[in-house]
């Protein structure tokens, strides 16, 4: 299983954009175009439908070595055995945790913890987030985004102090497309998040090698 250093290229398996797929299918594209990690994000989807389709993506991910991170659900990402979590910066200080190891107080845990990221949108959350033992951060959003339209950017100062001051694995993330990504790379990130213009692609296993290409120049 390819490791969180490792990681460059951070995709999405996201309710809003399967348009029309199976999600297993967009997972099997997602790894043949090279993904790193893959998250599986469903906005508003009960755990039990969480479970749902994390069981019929996750055989996926294994076979290719790849790490699938569940968003939010932290009993899903439990019973499907998922590598990562990632929580908002509300839902882990806000929900009471202050450290990652509180995340898994009073569950049942067979295979060991999945490690937990955390997003952050400062440098005094990114900083928490590191003393909490998050294994990694999302840090963003870098320009505006539909995804989460009510989210002011942190523009590219915040990934210019992240490189600088960030030593755990981080990744840009935000409206981050194949127009921008040079530039994201140039202000100093490594590694990218990329959601929509992925998802959108007419051919996502192509649009994943076009970041591929590009990610390779810096890494």
């Amino acid at each position: 299983m390819k490791q969180i250093q490792d990681c460059h290229l951070y995709t999405f398996i996201d309710g809003a954009y399967l348009n029309g797929r199976q999600p297993e299918d967009v997972a099997r594209a997602l790894v043949d175009g090279g993904s790193d990690i893959i998250q599986l994000r469903m906005k508003n989807a009960s755990a039990e439908e969480m479970i749902h389709v994390a069981e019929r993506v996750h055989p996926v991910t294994q076979a290719a070595g790849v790490p699938l991170v569940i968003n939010d659900h932290i009993d899903a990402a439990l019973a499907v055995g998922a590598e990562y979590i990632h929580l908002g910066q509300e839902d882990f200080f806000d929900g009471g945790y202050h450290t990652v190891q509180d995340v898994f107080q009073g569950k049942t845990v067979s295979n060991g913890f999945p490690y937990v990221g955390l997003s952050s949108h400062a440098p005094a959350q990114a900083l928490r987030a590191v003393d909490a033992g998050a294994v990694y951060l999302g840090v963003g959003p870098v320009f505006a985004t539909r995804t989460k339209p009510q989210a002011v950017p942190v523009t590219l100062e915040y990934v210019r102090w992240a490189s600088e001051n960030i030593r755990i694995p981080w990744f840009a993330i935000g409206s981050v497309n194949l127009s921008n990504l040079e530039q994201v790379m140039e202000a100093g990130a490594r590694r990218v998040c990329a959601v929509s213009d992925i998802l959108n692609a007419p051919d996502i296993a192509r649009r994943c090698r076009e970041y591929r290409k590009i990610l390779s120049h810096f890494e």
